[in-house]
């Protein structure tokens, strides 16, 4: 905030028998009559030096926008700044007053290629407690990309959260239902992927790319698994996830390629109504996740993606009825055998599945190796649906013994996972004639240790989420034994799920409460936003 001074002139006029002599200007001493003595008028102050707009009065719009935006006018209680279509190096201050404009499509920096030569590297850089809003009254699909060798430093704290957002939410405009208002944020990497755009490309090479969905020419992929597209902590992402046409969505969150050197920690996904993160490829890891009212998948990974997920929680939309809507959704794109090949790990998991139309809560296909571990699942349906779509190279996919030669990483793994689900454990899906019966899903978590299968959802959780003494009573795995030799990403626990109890609180304060989930009163509505 600036200061602001105020010059004060100061004449001191000493008359003694003297003669004041004339002269020229604004100061000038006119003399009417001899003998008369006039005293000069005091000069006025010169003009101060260009500062910032007063601080406007809590809930008043700035008066001006800072510069490397443009004034979009008032929205709300804020001062819309619009950002550029094309940010190379960019700072977003929290200033009183001002919400930052995303107008259309927002791009940082220009792709840098699979290969990090071409292109323009761009940064944008976000101060805790921003808000961006999406332009939603334009005919555009709104939505920010962060583009191959550019990256993003959206660092919030606890106290003060960065929020995207709809600019319906910065008027007054969404309800608990609102959804899919603008298409959320892309970040596009240079690590490996297996779905390769050109056929003859081997997949994880410098050249093998594909479009990111919705986007129609961001590019993502290379062969740079440490790739870094920069931060998010501490950040919410609400009422995302337009639909550009069928199967062709825009998520909350959607990372492509997305290297290990990233962090994604600390974020809210609230009210997408696609998916509310979906990982094509890469190898970045995430930790303190929180989805809520999905009405597609909560996370979705796809396409050769490596990595880990700790402290994740996933509350689904209330009552949704869609065909395919699972909490956690794990796929190859339609090729089975393409490599790399998905080896994911996720520990602490806490997954509320709501949906009476679909099979089950959580879908397994695509011949990816995944592992879970320390998780509560509950679902007003089967818990699982595994499927295979080829019984190439020695087995179904997603169910085959281990085969490094094909980048294979045995069977799925399940251990100390507490299974609360109706009917049945599991669900049966025949692909290509090829069915991953109920007995061999079972048996999938039988070569576990410390499964719960017959759990209820009372002696799940209570409150919603926390533990419920049925999940409190399973002996948790180490999940740090998981990962590879030099690296510390998984953290061991002595609890199940996402949160050990009450006075557990990572999820607290800089999330938003609404009828999918309330993490308590350090919490604001998600139907409303911080007013500066």
């Amino acid at each position: 905030m600036a200061d602001f001074k105020r010059i004060s002139l100061i004449l001191m006029t000493s008359v003694a028998g003297a003669t004041l002599a004339a002269c020229d200007g604004a100061s000038s001493v006119a003399s009417p009559g001899e003998g008369v003595i006039v005293v000069p008028a005091p000069a006025p102050a010169p003009a101060p030096s260009p500062t910032p707009s007063p601080t406007p009065a809590p809930g008043t719009p700035a008066a001006s926008c800072p510069t490397g935006t443009t004034d979009a006018g008032v929205v709300g209680s804020f001062r819309g700044c619009r950002l550029p279509a094309l940010i190379t190096s960019l700072t977003l201050q929290k200033l009183p007053g001002v919400a930052y404009e995303i107008n259309g499509r927002v791009d940082v920096g220009v792709d840098r290629g699979g290969a990090g030569t071409a292109g323009t590297a761009g940064n944008l850089t976000i101060q805790p407690g921003v808000i961006v809003y999406a332009n939603t009254t334009n005919s555009d699909n709104d939505f920010l990309v962060v583009n191959r060798g550019s990256t993003i430093a959206a660092e919030g704290t606890a106290s003060q959260p960065i929020i995207f957002t709809a600019q319906q939410n910065l008027t007054g405009g969404v309800t608990d239902e609102s959804q899919g208002l603008w298409g959320g944020i892309i970040l596009a990497g240079r690590a490996p992927i297996s779905n390769c755009n050109l056929s003859g490309v081997t997949g994880g090479s410098a050249n093998c790319e594909n479009v990111v969905e919705g986007t129609g020419n961001a590019l993502y992929g290379g062969a740079t698994p440490g790739d870094n597209s920069g931060v998010m902590r501490y950040v919410q992402v609400r009422y995302s996830g337009t639909v550009i046409s069928p199967a062709n969505e825009l998520q909350g969150v959607t990372t492509g390629g997305v290297g290990s050197g990233t962090r994604l920690e600390y974020i809210q996904i609230h009210n997408s109504s696609d998916d509310g993160i979906e990982i094509f490829g890469g190898t970045h890891n995430g930790r303190y996740w929180v989805v809520t009212g999905a009405d597609d998948d909560s996370i979705d990974t796809d396409v050769g993606w490596k990595g880990f997920i700790q402290f994740a929680i996933a509350i689904q939309k209330p009552g949704n009825a869609t065909s395919d809507n699972y909490v956690m959704e794990i796929d190859s794109n339609n090729n089975e055998d393409a490599t790399p090949r998905q080896n994911g790990r996720i520990a602490n998991f806490t997954f509320v599945h709501t949906s009476t139309g679909t099979n089950a809560g959580l879908r397994l296909r695509g011949g990816a190796d995944f592992t879970f571990v320390n998780g509560i699942f509950v679902s007003g349906r089967p818990c699982l649906n595994v499927l295979a779509g080829t019984t190439d190279n020695g087995g179904k996919s997603t169910i085959r013994a281990a085969n490094a030669a094909i980048d294979e990483q045995g069977p799925p793994v399940f251990r100390s996972n507490y299974f609360a689900c109706t009917g049945a454990l599991s669900a049966e899906t025949a692909v290509n004639s090829i069915t991953v019966t109920n007995a061999e899903q079972e048996a999938l978590v039988d070569a576990g240790t410390n499964n719960v299968k017959t759990g209820t959802a009372a002696n799940a959780l209570t409150s919603g989420y926390l533990p419920g003494t049925g999940a409190a009573g399973v002996t948790a795995f180490n999940a740090s034994t998981l990962n590879p030799s030099g690296t510390s990403f998984l953290v061991n626990t002595s609890y199940i799920g996402a949160i050990s109890g009450p006075s557990d609180t990572w999820y607290q304060g800089w999330t938003c409460n609404s009828n999918r989930a309330n993490f308590g009163a350090a919490g604001s509505a998600c139907t409303t936003v911080p007013i500066s």
